[in-house]
């Protein structure tokens, strides 16, 4: 138990997470279940509470999209309906649009966007960072189609990905 909430004070995890910690260190497997349990019953270990700051904190710490969001949840071994769930209320009300603004702002501060999404190579460059960061494909060439007239052989280039979470 010592080890457990010493775990969780250095930050958040989610049920599989701690399971996972606890079932390497544990005597007997059953051990860290009935901690794990009293973590759950103390209120401690609570996957849609961890679901939800975590989304919050992915979107106003580092500006990433939804789709991102969602498969950091996933590889954090969230289950899919709590993961969703917390993604589509944090996100409601949020304009994709602006946030790919800024996420391009920040990631391109110190070059003119215009003058550098000139060129195909970094355009092309461009549009995979915000594919990766979690925008979908539309609004992201709808952004840099503002700062290049050739974004739109981007949607010709790139299969159009389907934006449903992959299972």
């Amino acid at each position: 138990m010592e080890y457990a909430l010493r775990t969780l004070s250095g930050r958040g995890l989610s049920t599989a997470e701690i399971r996972t910690k606890l079932a390497r260190k544990a005597a007997r497997a059953e051990d860290a279940d009935q901690v794990l349990a009293k973590l759950k019953e103390a209120g401690f270990v609570d996957d849609r509470r961890f679901a939800e700051s975590y989304a919050a904190a992915r979107l106003e710490n580092q500006g990433f999209g939804k789709m991102r969001v969602l498969r950091d949840l996933r590889q954090r071994k969230v289950t899919g309906a709590v993961a969703s769930r917390a993604v589509e209320q944090t996100f409601e009300g949020t304009d994709e649009t602006a946030l790919v603004e800024q996420y391009l702002a920040r990631k391109y501060r110190s070059v003119k966007l215009a003058e550098f999404l000139s060129e195909d190579k970094n355009l092309a460059s461009a549009y995979r960072r915000l594919r990766l960061a979690g925008f979908a494909a539309g609004v992201s060439i709808r952004v840099l189609r503002r700062y290049a007239s050739s974004a739109d052989a981007l949607e010709g280039a790139y299969e159009e990905e389907d934006d449903a979470p992959r299972e």
